[in-house]
C-alpha cells in the first residue's frame, strides 16, 4: 500500500480509537463515581440510593434500584458500543501498524521469526488470553476476588515477558494492551450485556430476576475498571522508549501496572474512607524509582563508549552512519517506500539537525537500541558505540 495512504489510514483509525476509548473509559469512570457518591441514608423503598448533581447549568436527580424497578421504562439507555468501537478500531490499528509490516514494527531486530508466525502468535494470544481469563473467572477462584486478581496479574506479567521474547519492545507492550482490551470487551459482550438483558427480560416477564447474573457482571465490570489505567499507559507507551526499549521492559510494565492499579483503587475507595490515601505518595515514589532505575543504563552508556578510540574526523563518521542508517526514513524526502514523510517529524538532513537531535539519538539508538525500526538498515553495535562516544564528548560538529 502507498506510504502516504497508509499514514492517513493509521491516523484515521487511531483517532477513532482514541475517541471511542475516551467515551468507554469516561463512562466507566463516571458510573464508578456515581456508585460511590450515592446517598444510601434512608433510601426510598426499592432504591439502594440516590444522588443530586449539577452540571452544564442544570440540576440532575439520579436514583439506583436495588435490583430493578417494578416496571421497565419506555426508554432505557445501554452502554455497549463505546466498548465495541474501541476494540474494533484498536484491532484495525493493530492490523495496519503491526501486521501489514511485521518486519518493521512487530518482530524483534535479529529475530528468526517469520512474519506469518509472528502474526499468528499475536492473534492466537488474544484468543487464548480471553479463554484462560474466562475459565479462571468461572472457576472457584471467582469466589475469591483478591486471589483471582493476583493470579490474573501474574499471568499478564508472564504474557508481557513472553511477548518481549518474540516481539520488539513496542510491539510487546501493544500486545499486552490488546490482550487486556480483548478481555475487557469480552467481559462486556459475553458477560455484562447478557446479564443486563436477562435482568430486563425478567422484569418484562414479571419474574424475579436472578441476582447471580448481575453479581457475575459486577465482578467483570470491576476487573474492567482496574484494567483501564494500565491500558491507557500502554496506548501512549510508544512515546517513551526508556520503558519499552529496556531489556527489562516487561518488569517496567509490571511495575507501572501496579502503580496504576493502586491509584485507581484509591479513587475507587476515597469516597468511603481515606484509608488508601497512602497509594498516592507510594505511586509517586514508584514513578521516581522507575525513572532512576531506567536512567542508570543511560548514564553508564556514554562512559562505556567514550573510552573508544576515535579519529579526529569523528563527526564525518557519525554523519555517514546517520545518513546510511537513519536518513532513509528521517529525511524531508525519505528514500524508504515505507514512509511518505519523516516519522514524528524527525529529520537528519543537515549537521545542525543531527547535533540538535543528539539526545534523541542517544536515547533511541544507543541506550535503548530501538531505532532503526526493526533495524531494517542493519545498524551495527560498533556504529552505535561511535554515536554514543560522539555524544558523550559533547556532540561537536568539528
Amino acid at each position: 500500500m502507498d506510504a502516504h495512504l497508509t499514514e492517513w489510514l493509521n491516523l484515521s483509525i487511531r483517532w477513532i480509537h482514541m475517541i471511542a476509548g475516551v467515551a468507554w473509559i469516561g463512562a466507566s469512570f463516571y458510573f464508578v463515581w456515581l456508585e460511590n457518591h450515592l446517598d444510601r441514608r434512608n433510601p426510598r423503598d426499592g432504591l439502594s440510593g440516590d444522588l443530586w448533581a449539577i452540571h452544564g447549568g442544570g440540576i440532575y436527580h439520579l436514583e439506583k434500584y436495588k435490583l430493578a424497578p417494578p416496571r421497565m421504562p419506555e426508554t432505557l439507555h445501554w452502554f455497549k458500543w463505546e466498548a465495541y468501537s474501541t476494540w474494533l478500531s484498536g484491532f484495525a490499528l493493530l492490523l495496519v501498524v503491526y501486521y501489514l509490516n511485521p518486519s518493521l514494527y512487530l518482530i524483534a531486530p535479529g529475530s528468526d521469526l517469520s512474519p506469518a508466525a509472528a502474526v499468528a502468535i499475536g492473534l492466537g494470544s488474544l484468543l487464548l488470553g480471553w479463554l484462560v481469563y474466562d475459565l479462571l473467572c468461572d472457576s472457584p477462584l471467582g469466589k475469591r476476588p483478591a486471589l483471582l486478581g493476583l493470579v490474573l496479574f501474574l499471568l499478564i506479567v508472564f504474557a508481557a515477558w513472553g511477548f518481549s521474547r518474540v516481539f520488539s519492545g513496542r510491539a510487546a507492550y501493544i500486545h499486552v494492551g490488546a490482550l487486556i482490551g480483548t478481555i475487557m470487551v469480552g467481559n462486556v459482550f459475553r458477560i455484562i450485556m447478557p446479564a443486563q438483558r436477562a435482568l430486563v427480560r425478567a422484569i418484562e416477564e414479571q419474574r424475579t430476576p436472578d441476582p447471580a447474573l448481575p453479581a457475575k457482571g459486577l465482578l467483570r465490570s470491576r476487573h474492567n475498571n482496574y484494567f483501564t489505567l494500565p491500558v491507557l499507559f500502554i496506548m501512549i507507551s510508544n512515546h517513551f522508549p526508556s520503558t519499552y526499549g529496556s531489556p527489562y521492559n516487561w518488569l517496567i510494565l509490571a511495575a507501572l501496572a501496579v502503580i496504576a492499579v493502586l491509584i485507581r483503587h484509591y479513587f475507587n475507595t476515597r469516597h468511603g474512607s481515606q484509608k488508601f490515601a497512602w497509594a498516592l505518595p507510594v505511586g509517586a515514589l514508584g514513578m521516581l524509582c522507575l525513572a532512576f532505575v531506567t536512567g542508570t543504563d543511560r548514564s553508564a552508556a556514554p562512559a562505556a563508549t567514550a573510552s573508544a578510540a576515535t579519529p579526529k574526523s569523528e563527526f564525518a563518521q557519525v554523519e555517514a552512519v546517520i545518513h546510511e542508517r537513519c536518513s532513509v526514513c528521517h529525511s524531508a524526502k525519505p528514500s524508504s517506500p515505507l514512509f511518505a514523510s519523516a516519522p514524528a517529524g524527525v529529520m537528519f538532513d543537515t549537521p545542525q539537525q543531527i547535533q540538535q537531535l543528539a539526545p534523541k539519538i542517544q536515547a533511541q539508538a544507543v541506550t535503548n537500541p530501538i531505532m532503526p525500526l526493526g533495524n531494517i538498515t542493519q545498524m551495527t553495535q560498533q556504529e552505535r558505540d561511535l554515536l554514543g562516544a560522539w555524544i558523550a564528548k559533547g556532540a561537536h560538529l568539528d
